[in-house]
């Protein structure tokens, strides 16, 4: 089994909290108990008004600069993640094809590496 990322992006920002978006939450949900069994961790992320860029200049020692928001404008925004255990990307696509963010937008699959320690 390999393990993908499966990163939501969304043509606007969304505040998932809001009222408003209880119907869409409700498919995610849907999505969560369908894909239950191959999801191993996620979250919708804030807004990016939260995000805060960390960026070291000159590599490593270097002054450590930090800005307000994300790193750079872009169309689409990155809302949050799902990592599934899929046998091999055919099946991961097929789940990826389930997720709500993928009839607005896109989902993004990527193998995951596990990192040491």
């Amino acid at each position: 089994m390999a393990t993908y990322a499966a990163l939501l992006y969304y043509t606007r920002d969304y505040d998932w909290t809001a009222p408003e978006l209880s119907e869409t939450m409700g498919e995610y949900a849907a999505f969560g108990e369908a894909a239950g069994q191959v999801i191993q961790g996620g979250a919708a992320l804030q807004p990016t008004t939260t995000a805060t860029t960390v960026a070291v200049t000159g590599g490593k020692g270097g002054d450590v600069v930090i800005g307000d928001g994300p790193f750079a404008e872009v169309k689409e925004v990155l809302g949050g993640f799902y990592l599934l255990e899929a046998a091999d990307l055919d099946e991961a696509i097929g789940w990826a094809q389930q997720i709500p963010a993928a009839w607005e937008c896109k989902v993004e699959l990527r193998p995951v590496s596990p990192m040491a320690g």
